[in-house]
């Protein structure tokens, strides 16, 4: 549309012109020393119009000579960018369809002429890490830190992710610990390394970044909750195994107050403290939680414990026998808090009403000790032959309803 507006505008100045060289033709003198020539105006415009165009020409055609070497060499460079572009997007392509050994060799065909020299590097990384082929990933990583100023960070995030998939840990976790001082909010430098401390099972350096991981909403609040259970858990094995009750009680202080009040975790708390034989501590914790939450679990590990006050802790038990009169569990619990009294009969009447209740391998294992401890050897002999068959179903059932434990909290990727 333009072009045609741009031609009626000529010819319209084409028409004017023509008619008022039609009007009065006029005339131009050329005069040289003793010699003139004298022509039309409209042939001296037309003269000069030709003049100038050849003369335009003329120069463009030098000025295009001249700077033809150059213009060569730009169209060269174009081409080769061009090419060089078309192998990365191949590389890519290939990368993503799992064909590295194509996709390794597209990445670095043309990579001294690429316009994107550290895509190209990262990538042939992850393509030679796929392939097993650590020092070539290495060596790309080398080179993609020397292609581009300033990408010193995205590579070596890259290759702590790579040296973690490739389960070299120690290496990893030197390269995010440098990234970490950093850039400590950096999202994805926080979820390795909450990843590393969880394979390495570095459960105190994991506690400490737990804030920052609810702060800047790494993982969504049940993977969170999960991560802080297992930590706080391990935390407390740990603090068992050095066998000191000062350093396990300081660790379930250090406890958020919300997790505190998940039972698993309490009642895991309480094993460890019978295991260190803080068994006045283990009461109080069970008593506690059990005014708060009715936990199966908490009432059998109460029967289990031997605190110095054994009246006030049978006295405990069979309050709550008021409102739980047909609790197996806590029939067996009393059983056990009045054998540890030395109430024999009130212990037999307990663990029989937890039987005729539910049956179980341990209940029939405390008669029959029971029984032996009155000298009634037979009765005892049937309860402990009882006590063995049901033990076996027990474990029958466990066998076939076992959830596995102590997977990764953590995704493999965010």
């Amino acid at each position: 549309m333009k072009w045609l507006f741009g031609t009626l505008f000529i010819l319209l100045i084409a028409a004017s012109l023509s008619l008022l060289a039609y009007q009065d033709p006029g005339y131009v003198i050329i005069a040289w020393g003793y010699k003139s020539a004298e022509l039309s105006l409209s042939l001296f415009i037309i003269l000069t119009v030709i003049g100038f165009s050849l003369l335009y020409f003329i120069l463009r055609i030098l000025v295009v000579g001249w700077n033809m070497p150059t213009s060569f060499r730009e169209w060269r460079n174009r081409q080769k960018v061009l090419r060089a572009r078309r192998d990365t997007n191949k590389g890519l392509i290939e990368l993503a369809q799992g064909n590295w050994s194509r996709a390794e060799r597209f990445l670095l065909r043309h990579v001294n002429t690429s316009d994107t020299p550290l895509l190209n590097y990262l990538s042939a990384a992850r393509a030679a890490q796929k392939l097993s082929a650590s020092d070539r990933r290495d060596n790309y990583l080398g080179l993609a830190h020397q292609s581009m100023q300033g990408s010193g960070f995205a590579v070596q995030l890259t290759q702590a992710e790579l040296q973690l998939v490739q389960g070299q840990l120690e290496q990893s976790l030197a390269t995010l610990v440098q990234l970490h001082s950093a850039s400590p909010k950096h999202p994805h430098v926080l979820f390795l390394l909450a990843r590393i401390y969880e394979m390495l099972r570095s459960w105190s350096d994991l506690k400490k970044i737990i804030p920052d991981l609810k702060k800047y909403r790494i993982i969504n609040q049940e993977q969170l909750q999960q991560l802080e259970l297992v930590v706080h858990r391990e935390l407390i094995t740990t603090a068992t195994s050095h066998g000191k009750v000062a350093e396990l009680r300081s660790v379930w202080q250090q406890v958020p107050k919300g997790l505190r009040q998940d039972v698993n975790l309490t009642q895991h708390y309480v094993r460890c403290l019978l295991t260190l034989n803080d068994h006045d501590s283990a009461e109080a914790v069970v008593r506690e939680t059990l005014k708060r939450h009715w936990e199966m679990q908490l009432v059998y590990l109460y029967g289990l414990i031997e605190a110095k006050d054994s009246d006030k802790q049978l006295a405990m038990a069979e309050q709550w026998l008021k409102t739980n009169e047909n609790n197996p569990v806590l029939l067996l619990t009393a059983g056990r808090l009045c054998k540890r009294n030395q109430l024999w009969g009130k212990a037999q009447s307990y663990l029989e009403a937890s039987l005729g209740i539910q049956p179980r391998s341990d209940t029939y294992k405390e008669l029959g000790q029971l029984m032996e401890q009155l000298d009634e050897p037979e009765r005892a002999i049937e309860c402990f032959r009882k006590g063995l068959l049901l033990a076996q179903e027990e474990k029958m059932d466990d066998m076939l309803s076992v959830v596995p434990v102590n997977l990764p909290v953590l995704p493999a990727s965010v």
